[in-house]
């Protein structure tokens, strides 16, 4: 059993281990192991980690056994959109996925942000099993980019959204 929690930089090592693996086993086949190290390296180094951490405005979560972190969520108010949060990531430890982890991370994500009307989040073309999991839970297809999650990334992505319920 995991309980959602909010991570602290105590976590680091884990949460850094979790996305090494995540990407690896969701995006290496994809964009190969290049292209992995490189989005590794820019996006879920430990001061990254550290830094979306301690980001006042954010809320990063993880899926606590007690004996390890299961999953991860980080999601922060939109920069450009007004009442919207955006989801960043959600990851399961690809040995701990259909457990229910990631559902109970983004329920909790979606009560984070109560002055949030929408949650945004970019996925992966290529990634259909994120893809359904996010319809699943009421996300729905609103636009695309060509580079997802950075400038300059090369990773198209669709762009999906939910209205939150305001009574959550």
């Amino acid at each position: 059993m995991y309980f959602i929690r909010t991570a602290s930089e105590r976590d680091l090592p884990a949460i850094h281990a979790l996305l090494v693996a995540a990407y690896d086993a969701v995006y290496t086949p994809i964009h190969g192991r290049e292209k992995v190290a490189e989005l590794n390296a820019a996006w879920n180094s430990p001061d990254v980690l550290r830094q979306l951490i301690r980001d006042p405005a954010g809320e990063f979560l993880v899926a606590d056994s007690g004996t390890e972190i299961g999953g991860i969520a980080y999601a922060c108010p939109s920069r450009s959109k007004p009442a919207t949060a955006t989801l960043a990531k959600l990851y399961v430890h690809p040995d701990r996925k259909r457990k229910g982890i990631g559902g109970a991370l983004f329920a909790e994500v979606e009560t984070c942000f109560p002055e949030a009307k929408t949650l945004r989040l970019e996925v992966d073309v290529s990634n259909p099993e994120a893809i359904a999991f996010y319809e699943a839970h009421g996300m729905s297809i609103v636009g695309r980019t060509e580079n997802c999650g950075a400038a300059e990334s090369g990773i198209p992505a669709h762009i999906m959204e939910k209205t939150l319920d305001p009574l959550r």
